[in-house]
């Protein structure tokens, strides 16, 4: 599994990056997590507004942080 979190490295970013972390220990899963700063990066993922997440490529959310539970339900359904 390929999760990239999108974002300059403010505290919601990291915030997001934390909550992925926290739901893929919840749930044993290995991924690769991936901080995703360039914007031409996010312009190819249609990404406007940070913070965002991709799981395998699908943009998740965009411009909000996620719940933990949220994650966790996009991970599982990718799992």
């Amino acid at each position: 599994m390929d999760i990239k979190v999108f974002g300059p490295g403010c505290a919601r970013c990291v915030a997001v990056e934390k909550t992925v972390k926290e739901a893929l220990e919840e749930l044993q899963l290995e991924a690769t997590l991936e901080k995703v700063k360039d914007v031409r990066e996010y312009a190819k993922y249609g990404i406007f507004s940070t913070p965002a997440v991709a799981v395998d490529g699908q943009v998740k959310c965009m411009g909000k942080i996620p719940t933990k539970a949220e994650v966790i339900s996009w991970l599982k359904k990718q799992h």
